[in-house]
């Protein structure tokens, strides 16, 4: 009997390797990925789309402490079945979605008879894999040594990437937190710098081809966050785990499963243009909730003293302004941000949350994330990263009527810290507390995932324009970044909206604001999140046109569609975004010369619509428009500028 095993598993082999490659398509049949071995029994993939070749082929397969699952890979079957499903998810691009992909299972075995499985499925641009090991005999945990995975690209290829940083580095040791910058049109091959690989996600050029979207979703406490390791010099981006140095060494950097077992799904949309880039849904579609929503979350704009007026705000009378605020601007929330412990204490913050409301104006509060992986002094401190104070802090803050948590400084993305996320997530569940990170890893599908999670920094946010000159000097540019590359694959907390025209309590020193204040009020529209902190302060009031903080009274934080109309990574977009049957378009200059572009804006045609815009001396301006029944405009945008189309 196992003399014929042998050879029918040797058949296979044969029958695999010199028949045709397995190929699996999307359902417009525009996208497809074929499956191949070599003479070792090793992996690979390669994908086309329209027939052009935008990933050649590329390894698969893992290494883990029972079986090396990258090559004698034997195929014993594979099965074909189509996958659809319509959710709805009010905190992403697109409040309802409906997912059609065909999925394609190969079924391996290695020594010792042990199974192996890689699930693709392709969508219309998107593409999604994972391995699953079953329980092979008695062993019922593994740790994956390595990963084999990788995404070898066409020479054409120019990269928009950002590193990963070193470990324990920065600011109190606080990193990595995703906040380095990035570089546009990158050679393909090139080393990030920091010697550790990039972060995800990673957007590459493929020539005149088109572009490609490389990301992973479905993180959770069973496995560890990864990233892009050093490329070749061929165009090779492997999958690498994090560096043993995160989260202050503690903590294994190799992720370990329970059998049987599965690893997150990487991600790649592909298209011939940025269309699909920006419009992707991908993160979501193959992800499904872990619990239940303990209530109705309710998202929206909130104020925050923090960002301009910084740690001595954090007084009882600032925080009664910014309330007072939040109530005139008609927000839903107030952010008491770090130092609240120190400067306030719990009694006096009960007396300004029951203000607060008062008022209509609910409350997040910032908490320190350390147990011991950052030296930040910022509390309050030890509350977030054990169980017990955890669960008995949340307590009270749910008898006082706190609405939602910013957690911050995390160390790292090993796989300890994906369950410290999902713990302090799950348990505030249980009190009906939202949560926001900052100084976190990057989302990866947790919107769906986690029904109280609500947004993510993970990005040079606008802490940094209070900081450095330079963030400011080259704010347009890393605006007009975000849609195609960080914002594309989850909600971005950034904080927009810095009408200040110097960044400090009084306007009148501090860092200089470069963009107009058109371009502020349209990253309102740009930048996704369910939540926005938005950094506007009282002093605006008094100081803009009333147009322009009615803007900021009526926009929204939650979107039903979202649909990319034109733009360039790092040089200018027009994005459109839909609340309910009300339109915003958006358009953004990141250049330092005035640009002049036709745009289609089919969901105006034959409409008058609000125009903001930027005048010559780069002032607001608002009028009323048409649009021609074709729905073409023409319109010119001021370097460092927007303008916003809204539906009347």
């Amino acid at each position: 009997m196992k003399k014929l095993m042998t050879l029918v598993l040797a058949l296979c082999v044969i029958a695999f390797a010199s028949a045709e490659k397995l190929t699996v398509s999307s359902p417009d049949n525009q996208l497809q990925v074929q499956i191949s071995q070599d003479a070792q029994g090793a992996v690979f993939y390669q994908v086309t789309y329209q027939g052009k070749v935008m990933l050649e082929d590329s390894p698969l397969g893992m290494i883990t402490n029972v079986n090396d699952f990258g090559k004698r890979l034997k195929l014993i079957d594979s099965q074909t079945d189509v996958v659809k499903k319509s959710y709805t998810q009010s905190k992403i691009k697109h409040s309802q979605v409906d997912y059609l992909a065909n999925q394609l299972v190969c079924n391996f075995v290695v020594r010792n008879n042990q199974r192996f499985s890689i699930v693709f499925r392709v969508s219309n641009n998107n593409i999604a894999f994972k391995y699953v090991l079953p329980q092979n005999d008695g062993t019922a945990v593994c740790v994956v040594e390595e990963e084999l995975t990788g995404f070898k690209f066409p020479t054409s290829t120019t990269t928009f990437l950002t590193p990963q940083s070193k470990p324990m580095v920065g600011w109190m040791r606080t990193k990595p937190s995703y906040e380095e910058g990035y570089i546009p049109d990158d050679v393909l091959g090139a080393a990030s710098g920091y010697g550790v690989g990039y972060t995800f996600p990673g957007l590459f050029h493929i020539g005149d081809d088109g572009w490609v979207l490389v990301s992973e979703t479905g993180v959770s406490s069973q496995y560890c966050a990864s990233k892009l390791g050093e490329p070749t010099r061929e165009g090779l981006y492997t999958v690498a785990f994090p560096e043993p140095g995160e989260n202050n060494g503690l903590g294994s950097a190799k992720p370990g499963l329970a059998l049987p077992g599965e690893t997150p799904w990487r991600t790649i949309t592909v298209g011939n243009s940025l269309k699909p880039i920006v419009e992707t849904t991908i993160p979501f579609d193959v992800v499904e909730p872990l619990y239940e929503a303990s209530q109705e979350y309710q998202f929206g704009r909130s104020t925050w003293s923090w960002i301009m007026w910084q740690d001595q705000s954090m007084n009882y009378d600032d925080q009664v302004t910014y309330i007072d605020l939040a109530a005139e601007m008609g927000y839903e929330y107030i952010l008491i941000d770090a130092l609240w412990d120190k400067q306030l204490g719990y009694e006096r913050l009960e007396s300004l949350i029951k203000y607060a409301q008062s008022k209509g104006v609910d409350v997040f509060l910032w908490y320190n994330s350390n147990g011991y992986w950052n030296d930040a002094p910022q509390g309050p401190k030890q509350k977030m990263h054990n169980a017990i104070v955890r669960k008995k802090e949340m307590q009270w803050l749910q008898s006082v009527g706190v609405k939602g948590l910013k957690v911050d400084f995390f160390g790292g993305d090993k796989q300890v810290t994906m369950k410290l996320y999902e713990d302090i997530l799950s348990d505030a569940n249980d009190y009906g507390l939202m949560c926001i990170f900052h100084g976190c890893t990057l989302p990866r599908g947790w919107e769906r995932m986690y029904p109280n999670y609500v947004g993510s920094e993970a990005v040079l946010a606008s802490e940094n324009l209070v900081f450095s000159q330079h963030a400011n000097d080259t704010e347009a540019y890393n605006a007009c970044l975000h849609p195609f590359i960080r914002n594309a694959v989850g909600c971005m907390e950034f904080g927009p909206v810095l009408l200040n025209k110097r960044h400090n309590r009084n306007n009148d020193g501090g860092s200089i604001r470069r963009t107009t204040e058109t371009f502020q009020l349209a990253t309102a529209v740009l930048f996704q999140s369910p939540v926005q902190m938005f950094a506007i302060t009282p002093n605006n009031l008094k100081e803009y046109p009333a147009f322009v903080i009615d803007f900021m009274k009526d926009v929204p934080t939650t979107w039903d569609e979202t649909v990319f109309i034109d733009g360039y990574p790092g040089k200018y977009v027009v994005l459109a975004r839909r609340h309910l049957d009300k339109w915003y378009v958006v358009g953004l200059n990141a250049e330092k010369t005035v640009k002049t572009i036709k745009i289609n804006l089919p969901m105006f045609a034959g409409k008058k619509v609000d125009l903001y815009q930027d005048k010559d001396d780069r002032t607001p301006d608002f009028k009323n428009v048409s649009i021609k029944k074709s729905g073409e405009y023409t319109v010119t945008i001021q370097s460092e500028g927007a303008v916003i189309f809204v539906s009347n």
